[in-house]
């Protein structure tokens, strides 16, 4: 797998550049998963061979994440949902990020946070900010706009150590994301941790960020787009490609043969029609939040739907999270608007 990544993308079709990206997502999975197994082991060493050291020292932060744990088990799924069996090895769920578990798109939020630390412009902002805004209006993700946002930040960390942006993005959850998360959705994430279930984020976002948010939620871990780096450092390129539409489900497809999954036997949440291939390899198939295309298509094929938005309309044009971002910001906001009451007019 390693040399056929290192094969020139230009010279791949579609549907090879989508295998690669979910080859390169589930590689990078099953590496984390090794990587947290000999963490815990050699935590587990350590307490066993300390003596008299005292009481461990509880952080206010580890705190905080206990009380978000104990108040995540607290909701209850709703109970028309499918009913996970407990102990089920081969089964597991697949969750989508943006606007599935979170309220907005989680590149965006990391955007504004690199912003905040000075990697970005502010004319760069404003570019986040309307891809932002038409995410939110249109309730789906608009192609070129992924694209443009891939190209910004690949050029923005081409050279930056690994080690730094997984430490703002550590920050960034801690800041902006945590309160981003739907409970209703979290609800049906614990429900299946409950049942024994492994649990995994299924996302175009970078694969700093997504393990991140998986593990704060208490996830496998996370399928998402691969940077690709060298010697710590990142070279400004993708490993495979972007983790979007078909590639998720070639990486559902690429994790389920690893871990020996039976795909009728697993659930997936999406809220975007982008998501289609991957809700249809499951005998459970959700959609949450949907967008227009993705509820008609729910409909037609009898797909359970939950909508945790308290209002359509408001959920759609609604830029919370641009507030505080300045000049940049307000004047999105306010082409935005005018945008919206001229389509309404």
């Amino acid at each position: 797998m390693a040399a056929l990544r290192r094969l020139h993308l230009a010279r791949r079709s579609p549907d090879e550049r989508t295998a690669l990206a979910g080859e390169a997502a589930a590689d990078a999975a099953e590496a984390d998963l090794l990587a947290v197994a000999a963490q815990r082991a050699e935590r587990n060493g350590a307490a066993g061979s300390a003596t008299g050291t005292g009481p461990a020292v509880t952080t206010e932060k580890a705190e905080k994440a206990r009380e978000a744990e104990k108040a995540a088990r607290a909701r209850k799924a709703p109970s028309e949902d499918h009913t996970p069996t407990p102990g089920d090895a081969r089964a597991a769920a697949f969750f989508d990020c943006d606007n599935t578990i979170l309220r907005g798109a989680a590149m965006f939020y990391l955007g504004v946070g690199l912003y905040r630390r000075r990697f970005f412009t502010r004319r760069d902002v404003a570019r986040f900010v309307w891809q932002q805004a038409w995410f939110r209006l249109h309730g789906s993700e608009d192609p070129a706009h992924i694209a443009d946002a891939q190209d910004t930040a690949l050029g923005l960390v081409a050279g930056k150590r690994t080690a730094e942006l997984e430490q703002i993005c550590e920050e960034i959850f801690e800041e902006v994301i945590a309160d981003k998360v739907w409970p209703g959705t979290r609800a049906l994430v614990q429900m299946h941790l409950d049942a024994g279930q492994r649990v995994w984020l299924v996302t175009a976002a970078p694969q700093e960020i997504a393990r991140i948010i998986a593990r704060r939620l208490g996830m496998t871990g996370a399928l998402a787009t691969v940077a690709e780096t060298s010697d710590g450092e990142y070279t400004g390129r993708l490993v495979g490609g972007l983790l979007h539409g078909p590639a998720k489900a070639a990486a559902v497809q690429a994790l389920a043969r690893r871990e020996q999954l039976d795909l009728s036997r697993c659930a997936a949440f999406s809220d975007s029609a982008n998501d289609i291939p991957m809700l249809s390899l499951v005998g459970h198939p959700y959609v949450v939040n949907p967008d227009a295309s993705l509820r008609r298509h729910a409909r037609t094929h009898g797909w359970r739907v939950r909508d945790f938005r308290t209002g359509r309309k408001a959920a759609k044009v609604g830029l919370p999270a641009a507030a505080g971002l300045g000049v940049a910001a307000g004047a999105t906001a306010a082409a935005l608007a005018v945008h919206r009451r001229r389509r309404t007019a």
